[in-house]
């Protein structure tokens, strides 16, 4: 049996998802698979974190003779088990896994302007309860005088 790896196609219409899998050369595309060896998704937004790919798996069927496709050999040598990218990978992934628990800064420029808020609130009750003083003691004087 000749082995190749290749890319089962899966996923929906415009958006698809691939497998990277050790197949038997005579079955379709999308047909029944050894073992997968990794996968590949083109719409993820970092080029070098498409592709996850089990490098010691892969080098194993190698080196039993199995054969890549053009693609596949494409992703084995960037993204296997000594590859090229390795690096860039691991650099894309992270800030990919940095982007899901990103939170914002506490703001503190909000609170600020309330105290100032505030101040003013505090100066007219200040202002008003001299003037009902006067309202009090007006109201006494004239009680007195009669």
């Amino acid at each position: 049996m000749a082995v190749r790896i290749r890319m089962k196609k899966m996923g929906r219409t415009h958006r698809a998802f691939f497998r990277v899998c050790a197949m038997d050369q005579r079955k379709p595309r999308d047909g029944r698979v050894i073992e997968e060896l990794g996968y590949y998704d083109p719409s993820v937004p970092e080029t070098d974190a498409r592709a996850i790919l089990k490098g010691d798996r892969i080098a194993y069927w190698m080196s039993v003779g199995a054969q890549p496709t053009e693609k596949c050999a494409v992703l084995i040598k960037k993204y296997g088990e000594n590859g090229s990218h390795l690096d860039a990978q691991k650099a894309a992934l992270d800030r990919l896994g940095r982007r899901k628990e990103y939170t914002p800064a506490p703001v503190t420029a909000a609170p600020a302007p309330a105290p100032v808020a505030a101040a003013p609130a505090d100066e007219t009750p200040a202002e008003e309860a001299p003037a009902e003083a006067s309202e009090d003691q007006a109201a006494e004087q004239p009680a007195a005088s009669e």
